[in-house]
């Protein structure tokens, strides 16, 4: 008997079917079954060209969704039962993933629940709202009305997987085409359920006017739908409490979104108002501000006065939208003259900008640039662009600008240097005789610059011409190794110089010493003798947020009271929103997320562990263990792009669950013999220029102008002697 039934059901619109099996065929399913309720003749004729591993229920034109789940599921032999609508996707992997979950779910279990991704006819691979919610439910099983937020998650039945002697259970009220109804009614009949944040299933949503106008009973279906999954929450406060908001919600959005005639909206406005007057809890709060009053006018049925209210509230947006504009309009002309006033004076010689990460501080290759700089060049003046906030958190004595001010665009104007390791905005004029230096903050795996273009979802919109644009402006190009130098000159081509010097912010995995790396674990509170590991984990383009994929606490406690783990949110994730915040410090666990430089945290690690982070280059250099946890690798690779198969050519150990990673450290696994020598192939690929004088290269080229024969050459990497490790260093 297999673990998991996929079933395919319903018609081949827009041929999506082919498009999906196909890539199921691609990636065969591992302890699974595939089955197609296909309804028409195309739909059948598409599933059984991918015969003999697909089993075919051809179903007649017109047999509506809920039959055809029903007629798949009654042919399935699987213990869990995916339902899959014949429009929508599953990511490369995702069938593997989640058998590998529902496999380890004990009996009291009938439903999991799943992330997803949201495509439409123009957009693909957008990240859903949900992962923060399943992240916080965390992998434990409940019972609903323990964690009843789960009642706010999109009601998809594709991101729900049911126990099969579940679904055979309440088959009749489950089948119903009314799919929103079905995916809420399977969490409020579960008996527990769990959660797997990771994404899973592909939403397709098809252009609404490829479909049929809704009909007004439509319309008003879904306050009975409401109704209806209400009864199952009597004696269920909780569950109750969130499922009337959720309806309230859905019912005012469905109203605002329009494209009603006038009586149906008045009908379904009327229905709307007594279903949230019978419904409402016991001691219900309405929210303050707009939404309470929009809930108020619901409550009370002013369905003319609510008109109203929506005109006026229009009127207000459309009034402070113009405003705003007036205001950028006037900004802009006055940052436009001051900046085209500065451009006119002569370019200072002496005068350098810096500036990393979104102006977030003094970081990453500009800063060991800028260090360098004033030991060999310190007639050169260098002035950092940092946004306000973080103004405060600068070095003492920091010469800086803040973005937008009058000496931003004047310093910007005059300076004969401009360093970044991402771009300079739009406005910034190129002039003949200045120097741009694009110094990147990392070795590519993901695809960047132009090779975004086929992913949407990673690209997020990004304009490549102004894009292409900006690179336009780089007269050098900061380089760690050839396959970076390659990646470069294809996601961003144009004429700069390639600087093949390696990255400067390595250099300190050189030249630190044993009293560097003993003051960082000191300033950590890691003991002498006791390993730490980092885990660095990197950015998913196809989540909303941060999504944690291991469960922290519980790896700490199987490495053990020797070990102290380093948790370091990726970047995009600070501030006082991350959700590490109250990730606990004990002696075994602790936040680093916000502990600048991150080099100083590999300089005190024994190992690192991360997915798909640029850090592993970078830490390489040190010749420490390396350990991949790629549990979503197909799914990264698809929606996000790779150069290369990271698994085929890893620093190290691969684990694809936290078992597995938890079995390699607590063994010898993470640092034996195969462990080394896969190390040693990757870092001789990818630390080819590091030898702890790339800013000293960089600085001479291209700030003292130096020929590139007379710079310090590389050395071959049997010559370089990494900082010692953390056990030699605290001896």
């Amino acid at each position: 008997m297999p673990e998991l039934s996929v079933i395919v059901h319903g018609p081949n619109v827009q041929d999506h079917l082919t498009e999906l099996l196909g890539s199921l065929a691609a990636h065969p399913l591992p302890d699974a079954e595939l089955i197609v309720a296909a309804v028409g003749d195309w739909a059948r004729e598409t599933a059984e060209r991918h015969a003999p591993d697909v089993r075919v229920v051809p179903l007649p034109e017109g047999t509506g969704d809920a039959a055809a789940r029903a007629a798949g599921a009654a042919r399935a032999s699987g213990r869990w039962l995916h339902f899959v609508h014949a429009k929508d996707g599953l990511p490369a992997g995702a069938p593997r993933t989640v058998a590998e979950r529902v496999a380890e779910l004990p009996a009291e279990v009938d439903v999991l629940l799943l992330d997803h991704v949201r495509s439409t006819w123009h957009t693909s691979g957008m990240p859903s709202r949900d992962g923060s919610l399943l992240a916080r439910a965390g992998r434990a099983d409940v019972a609903l009305d323990d964690c009843a937020p789960l009642l706010r998650l999109t009601p998809l039945l594709g991101t729900r997987v049911l126990r099969a002697d579940f679904w055979r259970a309440h088959e009749q009220r489950l089948t119903t085409d009314d799919e929103p109804y079905a995916a809420l009614a399977a969490l409020l009949l579960a008996n527990r359920v769990a959660c797997l944040p990771h994404v899973a299933y592909e939403d397709r949503r098809l252009r609404p006017a490829s479909l049929p106008p809704a009909t007004p009973d439509q319309r008003y279906g879904l306050v009975e739908r409401y109704e209806s999954l209400l009864d199952l929450t009597r004696e269920r406060r909780a569950a109750h409490a969130v499922l009337y908001d959720v309806m309230v919600r859905d019912c005012l959005r469905t109203f605002a979104r329009g494209g009603m005639p006038e009586d149906v909206a008045r009908e379904f406005f009327r229905r709307a108002s007594l279903a949230t007057l019978r419904r409402r809890p016991e001691g219900y709060r309405r929210p303050a501000g707009l939404e309470g009053v929009r809930r108020s006018l619901l409550e009370e049925g002013a369905y003319g006065r609510y008109r109203a209210f929506q005109a006026v509230n229009r009127t207000r947006r459309t009034a402070k939208s113009a405003v705003r504009a007036r205001k950028r309009q006037a900004g802009a002309r006055l940052r436009d003259h001051q900046y085209r006033r500065a451009l006119g004076r002569p370019v200072d010689p002496h005068l350098a900008v810096f500036a990393a990460y979104w102006n977030r501080g003094v970081a990453c290759n500009p800063a060991a640039i800028a260090a360098k700089l004033a030991e060999l060049a310190p007639q050169i003046h260098p002035v950092w662009v940092v946004t306000d906030e973080n103004a405060a958190l600068l070095p003492p004595g920091t010469d800086h600008v803040v973005p937008g001010s009058r000496r931003y665009w004047e310093v910007l104007a005059t300076a004969k240097y401009l360093v970044n390791n991402v771009n300079f905005p739009n406005a910034v004029v190129k002039r003949p005789d200045a120097i741009h230096l694009q110094t990147h903050h990392g070795t590519p795996l993901k695809r960047m610059g132009i090779d975004q273009m086929a992913y949407p979802a990673a690209a997020q919109g990004l304009d490549f011409q102004a894009l292409l644009e900006r690179i336009d402006k780089w007269d050098y190009s900061v380089s760690a190794n050839s396959h970076t130098t390659r990646m470069w000159e294809r996601a961003y081509p144009s004429h700069y110089v390639s600087l093949d010097h390696g990255y400067p912010r390595n250099d300190i995995y050189y030249t630190a010493g044993a009293e560097d790396i003993r003051r960082v674990r000191d300033r950590l509170g890691i003991a002498p003798g006791r390993r730490a590991v980092l885990y660095a984990p990197t950015h998913r383009d196809y989540e909303a947020g941060w999504t944690p994929r291991l469960d922290l606490a519980a790896l700490a406690d199987r490495l053990g009271d020797d070990t102290v783990l380093l948790v370091r949110g990726h970047y995009f994730y600070g501030g006082a929103a991350s959700p590490l915040t109250n990730l606990r410090r004990t002696g075994r666990l602790i936040d680093v997320s916000a502990y600048d430089p991150v080099e100083e945290l590999c300089l005190a690690a024994d190992a690192l562990v991360t997915d798909y982070s640029s850090i592993m280059f970078d830490y390489a250099n040190l010749d420490r263990p390396i350990v991949i946890h790629a549990d979503d690798w197909e799914t990264y690779r698809t929606t996000r792009g790779v150069y290369f198969d990271l698994m085929a050519e890893s620093p190290g150990p691969v684990a694809r669950t936290q078992e597995e990673l938890t079995e390699i450290l607590t063994t010898e696994a993470w640092r034996d013999e195969g462990a080394a020598k896969t190390r040693a192939v990757f870092r001789r690929r990818f630390c080819e220029f590091d030898d702890g004088r790339a800013a000293e290269r960089v600085v001479r080229r291209v700030f003292l102008g130096q020929d590139e024969r007379s710079l310090p050459p590389v050395l071959p990497i049997e010559e370089r002697t990494p900082a010692p490790t953390p056990q030699e260093a605290t001896a």
